[in-house]
């Protein structure tokens, strides 16, 4: 007697790539991300004409979570520390304060937080902090693309 599964119990993995950029600071933005599974890899961009580096980075995680498939565990790379540090380490604590920092603060960039925080609810995922400009081939595509958005946003 042989046993067929007729369907797989892994979870698939989607790899995010996310990325954001500013010329000024504030000033014209460009955020670029890379969703991968299934074997195909999925590039998103766009920008803003006034913005932040930061708003750019966190823009970027919401428009590949937004993109990739809701089942699966989701790996997400960036090279921003106050998007794997928020997400990670400080956003329980910013929804338990009500949205307020320890100093009593409301969090910055607090709408792009929230739809971070609605987007990863249920999923399982990771994050993987890479040094920005290091030759990591992935980020430096992201930045591309997040780059890329900008010169288009000045040459309008």
């Amino acid at each position: 007697m042989t046993t067929r599964t007729l369907f797989s119990t892994e979870t698939s993995l989607i790899t995010i790539f996310c990325d954001g950029a500013c010329s000024g600071n504030p000033g014209v933005g460009g955020w670029g991300c890379m969703v991968d599974y299934d074997g195909e890899r999925h590039e998103y961009s766009g920008g803003e004409r006034h913005t932040t580096n930061n708003k750019m980075e966190l823009q970027a995680l919401v428009e590949a979570l937004k993109h990739a498939p809701q089942e699966g565990k989701l790996k997400i790379v960036t090279d921003s520390e106050y998007l794997a540090k928020g997400v990670t380490q400080w956003m329980k604590g910013w929804i338990r304060n009500g949205w307020l920092t320890a100093s009593k603060q409301p969090v910055k960039n607090q709408e792009h937080w929230r739809e971070i925080n609605q987007l990863l609810d249920g999923r399982d995922y990771t994050f993987e902090w890479v040094k920005g400009h290091s030759g990591h081939k992935e980020n430096e595509r992201c930045d591309e693309l997040a780059r890329s958005e900008i010169v288009k946003l000045k040459q309008r």
